[in-house]
């Protein structure tokens, strides 16, 4: 979580988590942390060229193109982390939320544009991956142009593109147009709606869903005791797993203000508070049998290490496929 950590803690705690067990890291492309009090916001790629030099693991960005970023210049991104560290990088991409978004004073699209946007910046990407060897690809579209370009540095194999969606629309579309889907953990029966459309997606596109990854993000809060538990996450909320109006929020001082509404109840269903390891390991074992199969968990709490070693000793080991 960028946003709460400086770019150097933040690579250590991912070599420490490699060394505990954990097999990837996902970090999300943020301009402004959420908040104030988090703190930071270390531009994602330098962090994930840092962690290719330190870890094994995969390296996953959840990024969001637009005007801060063309898809272009996204795909040459990808394109070099994959090159640099071969089989370990997939491509994450998101629709956005002002507080990141807003700062090039471009129009910020309402929702169906944003998702429309989405789209075809992965249809760029994608055209920019699959180019053949000393082919110029073009694209004019309703939201970006391309003029005649390819990308000069490419891994000997693209890396996935893994569209991020709470919605069934979109993820039904992301099961036409990606490799993957990204969302975040809910209620049982939400996400199952969600796995259903993104299958009904992929097979539209002749596809095969069972062999497309399917990632979930997994907000947590853990501490040896329930009320230091509750204390966290209302501390550092997962502002991404909140049932908040955050979207068109410019500010994080605008977010912190609407955060501040947020009671426990609040994230029932979407993150998990418990000081029970055992809960903890239910929690996640329930995702892995729903058919997700990669799941990244990040804790509210602010000792990431001592919530490392506890998953390391009693969560993990206890997981099956």
């Amino acid at each position: 979580m960028l946003e709460t950590l400086h770019p150097r803690d933040a690579v250590e705690l991912a070599v420490h988590a490699q060394e505990h067990g954990f097999s990837g890291v996902m970090a999300t492309d943020r301009f402004q942390p959420w908040t104030p009090r988090q703190g930071h916001a270390g531009f994602v790629w330098d962090v994930l060229g840092a962690l290719g030099e330190r870890t094994t693991g995969d390296l996953g960005p959840v990024a969001v193109p637009g005007s801060r970023m063309h898809p272009a210049v996204l795909a040459q991104a990808s394109a070099t982390l994959a090159a640099m560290n071969p089989g370990r990088h997939w491509l994450g991409v998101a629709s956005g939320d002002a507080v990141d978004e807003h700062v090039t004073g471009d129009y910020w699209p309402e929702a169906p544009g944003r998702i429309a946007r989405l789209f075809e910046a992965v249809e760029i990407v994608r055209k920019l991956f699959a180019a053949p060897a000393g082919r110029d690809v073009r694209f004019s579209g309703h939201y970006f142009r391309l003029e005649a370009t390819r990308l000069w540095t490419v891994p000997e194999a693209a890396p996935e593109v893994l569209v991020a969606t709470g919605g069934p629309v979109t993820a039904r579309r992301a099961g036409r147009q990606a490799d993957g889907l990204i969302t975040m953990a809910a209620p049982p029966e939400r996400l199952q709606v969600l796995l259903d459309r993104f299958a009904a997606g992929a097979r539209e596109a002749g596809k095969d869903p069972d062999t497309m990854p399917k990632v979930v993000q997994v907000p947590v809060s853990w501490a040896p005791d329930l009320a230091q538990a509750e204390e966290n996450v209302l501390a550092n909320p997962p502002i991404g797993a909140a049932r908040l109006p955050r979207s068109d929020l410019r500010s994080p001082h605008d977010v912190a203000a609407v955060a501040r509404l947020l009671r426990a109840e609040d994230l029932a269903g979407r993150v998990l508070v418990s000081a029970d390891l055992a809960a903890h390991a239910k929690h996640l074992q329930r995702l892995l049998d729903l058919g997700f199969d990669r799941l990244y968990v990040h804790d509210a709490g602010p000792d990431a290490r001592a919530w490392i070693d506890a998953y390391a000793a009693e969560v993990l080991p206890a997981l099956t496929r």
